[in-house]
C-alpha cells in the first residue's frame, strides 16, 4: 500500500503547477483523498478533498478558485491543479487516503513559489 505524490517544485508567483498522488496496492476509487500542505514552522493544514463517490470537492477558502482537485480512478491517480500561485504556497504538500480504518498518507513534495 502506496501513496506517491509528484509534481512539485519551484514556480514563480502568478505561474501553475500540477501535483499527482498515485496509490498502489489498494483501488483508490474507495477512499476519500485529501490534500494537505506543510509550511515552515507551521501546523499542517487542509488544502482540498474529493469523495470517493460523485467526486464532490472542498477547499480551504485560502486556495478556493485557484486550485482543483480531481481524480481518474481507472489510473489510480488524484490530482492537485495550482493556479495564480503565490509565495505564502510554498510548502510540503501531501496526498491523504481515507476510508473506514484505512489511513494511508505520501511522502510529500516540496512546491516552492518565489520570483
Amino acid at each position: 500500500v502506496q501513496l506517491v505524490e509528484s509534481g512539485g517544485g519551484l514556480v514563480q508567483p502568478g505561474g501553475s503547477l500540477r501535483l499527482s498522488c498515485a496509490a498502489s496496492g489498494f483501488t483508490f476509487g474507495s477512499y476519500v483523498v485529501y490534500w494537505y500542505r506543510q509550511a515552515p514552522g507551521k501546523e499542517r493544514e487542509l488544502v482540498a478533498a474529493i469523495t470517493s463517490v460523485g467526486g464532490g470537492t472542498n477547499y480551504a477558502a485560502s486556495v478556493k478558485g485557484r486550485f482543483t482537485i480531481s481524480r481518474d480512478n481507472a489510473k489510480n491517480t488524484v490530482y492537485l491543479q495550482m493556479s495564480s500561485l503565490k509565495p505564502e504556497d510554498t510548502a510540503v504538500y501531501y496526498c491523504r487516503a481515507l476510508g473506514g480504518y484505512f489511513d494511508s498518507w505520501g511522502q510529500g513534495t516540496q512546491v516552492t513559489v518565489s520570483s
